[in-house]
């Protein structure tokens, strides 16, 4: 009988001790889509690896109030992909937001899919201006536009090539030239819109498939316009595609300014060695600034080589990680999972520029676009991108092309 009370004592005490415990913190769900296979994976795998690294950081620093955040990862290489992952993020693993997605084409077909369940998007990359001018009310957007990069690359040319060239940059002969989809498609259209705000002189303007494999005729065509500056909208293949079959053709341009993409890459850089030398790149701000106008910079680029034992490939993983580290700075701030309250706390969310990473500030308008968001000019220089605009985070002076 008292062997029976001792095992019943010892019963009680063990159920005291497990009832008695802390509850564990629940994960915190979120999806990362983007492109990691394909022809955009190179970048979206840049992407993912900025907001990995915003993760690692604040679950290192407790979460987000005290909950393990969980990247829940998706590839979608397309439209068709990225409504099928939106879906399974929203109604199977059931994540209360999503972190995405670099390529505007992934972006604005997932984001159709989140708004409609209820789920908040934060994008971190993307930069079609579509994106949050659709009306939605769960779309957010922490980076630049597709107009932002577009009026940095006209304004590249009256204030930093025509200077360099010691000539009236209404005298020189433009030339712009941009893959097919959304990203091409609206940042060519903003570049003829401020040029022709600006009395430049566009003598071409032509659109060609990312997947092409020949652009001589398009070559041919810059160098029938003798345009002494060519706008590219690109990817890295078609790229590389321009500038060899350029040289192949005899035809150097004075300035080739590229909007982000092809010209951003480290890669692109290695494979076309010297031919990249002096051609400017406009785009999210790279890891090469000057910190005294984005503090951080230095953590972050120590981080990421201490991850992936490398310095960062572009400036898309920056990006990503300034935005991801707003957003979950928003999501403890809204303390629930409830849309509403989320995006109560996005409006309500505000930093000073100069204050981040990246030089950004956060201030978003009704429709999700944080409008202190900004892109920088930068030029190849003996293999590395230097950023030579704005002055304030400028770590080298511009070079003509050789």
């Amino acid at each position: 009988m008292f062997q029976k009370f001792k095992l019943a004592a010892a019963s009680l005490a063990c159920m005291v001790v497990l009832t008695s415990a802390p509850a564990r913190a629940a994960d915190l769900k979120i999806g990362a889509l983007y492109p990691l296979s394909g022809g955009l994976a190179l970048l979206g795998d840049e992407s993912f690896r900025g907001a990995q690294l915003a993760v690692d950081e604040r679950n290192a620093a407790g979460g987000v109030n005290g909950n393990k955040i969980v990247l829940v990862k998706a590839d979608a290489v397309d439209a068709n992909q990225a409504v099928g992952e939106a879906r399974r993020l929203t109604s199977v693993e059931n994540v209360v937001a999503v972190f995405g997605s670099y390529a505007s084409g992934v972006s604005s077909a997932a984001t159709q899919v989140t708004e409609l369940a209820g789920v908040p998007y934060f994008e971190l990359g993307a930069v079609a201006d579509t994106i949050t001018g659709r009306g939605f009310k769960y779309v957010f957007r922490s980076n630049p536009t597709a107009k932002n990069l577009a009026e940095r690359s006209i304004e590249a040319i009256v204030k930093v090539v025509a200077l360099q060239l010691k000539t009236d940059p209404k005298a020189l002969k433009l030339g712009i030239i941009f893959e097919d989809g959304p990203y091409g498609t609206l940042v060519s259209g903003f570049q003829k819109e401020e040029a022709k705000r600006l009395g430049l002189n566009v003598v071409e303007s032509q659109s060609y498939s990312a997947k092409s494999v020949d652009l001589s005729s398009l070559v041919l065509r810059l160098k029938a316009a003798d345009a002494d500056v060519v706008l590219q909208t690109s990817y890295q293949n078609d790229t590389m595609l321009f500038v060899r079959q350029s040289a192949n053709a005899g035809y150097k341009p004075k300035a080739m300014i590229g909007a982000g993409g092809g010209y951003s890459l480290a890669d692109t850089a290695k494979a076309l060695g010297t031919a990249m030398d002096g051609a400017y790149d406009v785009d999210f701000p790279q890891s090469t600034m000057d910190e005294k106008g984005a503090p951080g910079l230095r953590a972050f680029n120590a981080a990421y080589e201490k991850q992936y034992g490398s310095v960062p490939r572009s400036g898309h993983s920056l990006a990503n990680y300034v935005g991801a580290k707003a957003f979950l700075d928003i999501l403890a701030s809204a303390n629930s999972s409830d849309k509403d309250k989320i995006r109560a706390a996005v409006l309500a969310y505000k930093k000073p520029r100069g204050s981040t990473a990246a030089g950004w500030g956060f201030e978003f308008t009704e429709n999700g676009q944080n409008q202190l968001a900004s892109t920088n000019l930068m030029q190849w220089q003996n293999g590395k991108l230097e950023t030579i605009y704005p002055e304030g985070v400028a770590t080298a002076k511009p070079l003509a092309r050789n």
